[in-house]
């Protein structure tokens, strides 16, 4: 018997993995700009918004002062390319995170609910759903940090476009599945809510990523090496030079592409798994 459900279970595995995968690829390619516009805000020292420019900054002069000034001083400088810079050690990293993720949540979620199908797994209570989601996640993160770094590094800073040049550069058949319009709403709220709560976490992490990275003065002052101790200083310091708003620098296009970003990820996901289904059965 054991024998029987092992190759169901590679199967489900190869499904999780290989639509995770595509899903999140997908994802990130469409949602780059707005991810690159993030970053350049999150590692800004400066202040991000008209207000704080008012208040004088200790920093001084700020290189991105909003969503609109920001997309039109990148597209100014580096083209319709400099959206999409980093996009592909982006997609090393996204790749392997969604499919970590969503074969380490299928697991989790066969483990509770005593079945390896999707159907059951809408019946274990949420306590559970949000543990295998916490540990989907954990998992995920781990595997793929390195390509984030690297993401980050290159995505924090811009290239003029005078330099380019020289680079080379679904819906089922029962009544109770989920409509691709209820995955995209599913989506979109799970990955608004998502960003809203952990973004002040993200920018401590950015900063931590590029410190020591000696970026064009252009783009604003650097993060100088071993600039915070711990998380608990970074919080601290960020706190005290630059106020809440520090911590919530970039909310706006991390908002705005979280939304898509989830709700294509959860189609897209849906839509792959189902056609392997199909298609290995």
């Amino acid at each position: 018997m054991r024998g029987m459900e092992e190759p169901g279970q590679l199967k489900r595995a190869f499904i999780d993995a290989t639509a995770g995968a595509i899903s999140g690829g997908v994802s990130r390619t469409v949602t780059s700009p707005l991810d690159v516009i993030k970053i350049r805000f999150q590692v800004q020292l400066e202040p991000t918004t008209q207000w704080g420019l008012l208040r004088g900054d200790v920093y001084g002069s700020s290189k991105y002062t909003g969503m609109l000034q920001a997309t039109k001083e990148i597209f100014r400088e580096e083209g319709l390319r400099g959206f999409w810079r980093g996009n592909v050690p982006a997609l090393l990293m996204v790749m392997p995170y969604t499919a970590i993720q969503f074969t380490v949540l299928h697991k989790f979620k066969t483990l509770a609910s005593g079945s390896s199908k999707s159907e059951d797994h809408m019946n274990i209570s949420p306590y559970l759903s949000y543990v295998s989601g916490a540990f989907a996640g954990c998992a995920a993160t781990v595997g793929s940090y390195p390509f984030d770094l690297l993401r980050t590094i290159l995505a924090s800073q811009g290239e003029p476009k005078a330099w380019n040049r020289y680079r080379f550069a679904y819906a089922g058949e029962d009544d109770d599945t989920l409509s691709s319009f209820q995955l995209f709403l599913c989506g979109l709220a799970a990955g608004t809510c998502a960003k809203a709560v952990c973004h002040p976490l993200d920018v401590v992490k950015k900063r931590f990523q590029i410190e020591g990275l000696q970026r064009d003065l252009r783009y604003g002052a650097r993060v100088e090496r071993k600039a915070y101790r711990n998380m608990y200083d970074a919080v601290r310091q960020i706190l005290h030079a630059e106020g809440w708003a520090g911590l919530y620098k970039g909310i706006v296009p991390s908002i705005v592409k979280a939304a898509p970003a989830g709700a294509v990820t959860f189609v897209a996901y849906e839509f792959t798994s189902n056609w392997f289904e199909s298609i290995l059965t």
